[in-house]
């Protein structure tokens, strides 16, 4: 039997872990929200989840900075259709760090990572998931009345 969907407190249906890595598995965009010279960053990466971590390309940068310090961060990647008001969102929070040469060359042979940008010394770095939180906003009919006790 399927558990009834939980809603939080405006309305939108609370996502579970499982589900979010699936979710996540159906996008290749994504940002990275990091600190960059003492104030947040944002940074749109291409991504590839594997097994409880993220894994990205990146040049060398603020980003690779960001891993080699194994910098606290987050992750967020979603899909929305602005028409019909549906979609997701997903956030991951985790330390950052750089995949070693040897792992990364395997990494390349099995998963399907590539850059959008030129890159010299491209470099993967990951996050290690720790915490993983996901929404997703149903149509209209599916939501709960406000009062209903399905609400977190």
């Amino acid at each position: 039997m399927t558990a009834a969907p939980q809603f939080d407190h405006s309305r939108l249906e609370i996502v579970s872990s499982a589900e979010c890595v699936r979710l996540l598995r159906s996008v290749t965009l994504g940002r990275l929200v990091y600190t960059f010279g003492g104030l947040p960053a944002i940074r749109l990466v291409n991504f590839v989840v594997d097994d409880d971590t993220i894994v990205f390309s990146t040049g060398p940068g603020d980003k690779l900075l960001a891993a080699e310090r194994g910098d606290l961060v987050a992750f967020e990647a979603d899909e929305v259709d602005s028409e019909l008001h549906i979609g997701w969102t997903v956030t991951a929070i985790g330390h950052l760090s750089v995949v070693s040469p040897d792992e990364s060359a395997e990494l390349r042979r099995m998963l399907p990572i590539h850059s959008w940008l030129p890159m010299d010394e491209p470099r993967l770095i990951r996050i290690g998931v720790e915490m993983l939180q996901g929404r997703r906003l149903v149509p209209w009919a599916q939501r709960p009345r406000s009062g209903s006790s399905h609400h977190r």
